[in-house]
């Protein structure tokens, strides 16, 4: 076949680092106007291998080629100048900064002073063309987290970039958001643009993409047509055995006492705006109770208020009879996972093992009149690695150098293991992929059986359905509905996603 019907081809592509193959003679292809799929699991080496397409590592071997030639990419200018964009799994943005500026940072300028408006009316016009609208003049911090995945994307396309590289795009977003992004995708491969569209959502990979690559443990073990593929042959190929999700069976609960009640609490959010409202909750030991919502619907305020890491501006908080309000939660009595791992979860440029003591580190056995003890620090680690198969070469590496889900491992295994009374684990599974997501199911489900009790909150409703034994309905910072997980139907709690009340649905 001509080489210059494909857009992209990476060769036989090896990359080493001090104890791992990352990826070992990986080959991938993607034609012109093509959406490839790029499927693994955590740790597979997806996210290396598109580093290397862009620059930021070095190959060990193995050759790229660009519309048919061989280039040498040593640095992400380079793959821009390739046409190669790449939209990373966690923001690269300034979050202080408009989303316009972000937009323009680090774009060529010979002139003296900045002028926005040429940049601002190009910005709209993307916004429009490719229905992802964002507020050039706010701030990003300020800004939706769907929104600032559209800031990554208008930012490839603003550079015109005709290679298109989607880490885990979709991760964040709300349903009709990641619909939203699978119509951007489809006119940009109208247009002649290709993408790489890396995903651990298996029915999205079957309707966006035209072919599958498939890596496990850092080799590449085939690619698929879509059309001759189905979800089940695409888990089995990834993990080597077939996955679903599907309800738990559960233990009865015999202590059902409250654990985490919560009375008339109201809350803002970070731009003085009310996220919470009249807030009244009761969860119980030996109880999974899911939240359901679109993402932004003050599920983080409710997380955050548990924790102490937000101000309830009125209300009551207890756990296990003791008031917490406004109070940083005891470390040992609450387990908070929090939805962003890197800025909350974790302290990326400790090591794998700090992160694991970090709440810990001033107690026996880790520390003794404030000096480290190195040894059961270093002990400490390898168990928890073991126990939540944590994919390191070693505990002493900085836990920014792991893939995303086994950082997510990591923060649940410092969360979890000192078995708490309340368990908060907001998104878990967000960004892993599906064995991972079975893992953490698995814990959290363990963590029920011993009568914790666990605020689970996710913006996959499959995995709610799965998991809980009551499901509230956060819309607008209220409760339109709190139904039984066994029970509860998908369209309905659908109607209360939008603002419909469980009372007013009850009375059609």
């Amino acid at each position: 076949m001509d080489d210059n019907v494909f857009a992209l081809q990476m060769q036989e592509i090896t990359k080493v680092f001090p104890g791992v193959i990352a990826n070992d003679h990986i080959s991938l292809e993607c034609k012109k106007g093509e959406v490839l799929g790029l499927l693994g699991e955590n740790g597979a080496g997806k996210t290396t291998l598109m580093n290397v397409l862009y620059g930021l590592y070095q190959p060990d071997g193995g050759r790229i080629l660009v519309n048919g030639k061989e280039v040498k990419i040593t640095s992400p200018s380079e793959a821009i100048q390739y046409g190669i964009g790449m939209v990373h799994q966690h923001f690269k943005l300034v979050d202080t900064l408009t989303a316009l500026e972000n937009i323009v940072l680090g774009m060529p300028d010979q002139k003296q002073f900045l002028d926005l408006g040429p940049a601002r009316e190009r910005l709209l016009n993307l916004c429009k063309e490719y229905e992802l609208y964002v507020e050039p003049d706010t701030e990003v911090w300020k800004l939706p987290v769907g929104q600032q995945q559209w800031i990554e994307i208008l930012k490839a396309l603003y550079r015109n970039a005709q290679i298109l590289v989607l880490d885990e795009p979709t991760a964040v977003l709300t349903p009709s958001e990641s619909d939203q992004l699978c119509r951007a995708i489809k006119k940009l491969t109208k247009e002649g643009r290709s993408v790489v569209f890396i995903s651990h959502k298996l029915r999205e990979v079957m309707e966006i993409t035209d072919n599958v690559t498939v890596i496990r443990d850092g080799k590449y073990i085939g690619t698929i047509a879509t059309k001759d593929s189905d979800q089940i042959k695409l888990a089995k190929m990834m993990v080597g055995r077939p996955i679903s999700i599907e309800r738990r069976e559960r233990e009865p609960n015999k202590n059902p006492e409250p654990v985490l009640v919560m009375k008339d609490v109201d809350a803002k959010d970070d731009r003085g705006i009310p996220a919470l409202k009249n807030f009244n909750l009761t969860v119980h030991a030996g109880e999974i109770v899911g939240v359901a919502g679109v993402d932004g619907n003050g599920q983080r305020e409710l997380a955050e208020c548990i924790v102490g890491l937000r101000k309830a501006t009125s209300g009551l908080i207890k756990v296990k009879g003791k008031e917490i309000t406004d109070v940083v939660a005891d470390p040992s009595f609450i387990g908070y996972i929090p939805e962003d791992r890197q800025k909350t979860g974790l302290v990326m440029d400790f090591s794998v093992a700090d992160n694991l003591i970090i709440k810990e580190c001033g107690k026996a056995p880790y520390a003794n009149k404030n000096i480290l003890n190195l040894g059961a620090i270093k002990k400490h680690a390898k168990e928890m690695a073991k126990k939540y198969n944590v994919k390191t070469p070693s505990e002493a590496v900085k836990v920014k150098t792991l893939s995303g889900g086994n950082q997510q491992k990591v923060v649940i295994a410092r969360e979890l293991d000192p078995e708490p009374v309340l368990d908060i684990a907001a998104h878990p599974t967000r960004g892993l992929d599906l064995g991972a997501v079975t893992n953490v199911h698995d814990i959290l489900m363990k963590e029920r059986n011993r009568g914790a009790a666990v605020l689970f909150i996710s913006a996959e409703l499959q995995e709610i359905m799965a998991l809980s034994d009551r499901i509230i309905v956060l819309y607008r910072g209220e409760i339109m509905g709190d139904v039984d997980g066994e029970t509860a139907d998908t369209i309905k709690i659908g109607q209360m996603m939008l603002g419909q009340t469980m009372e007013a649905e009850d009375e059609k």
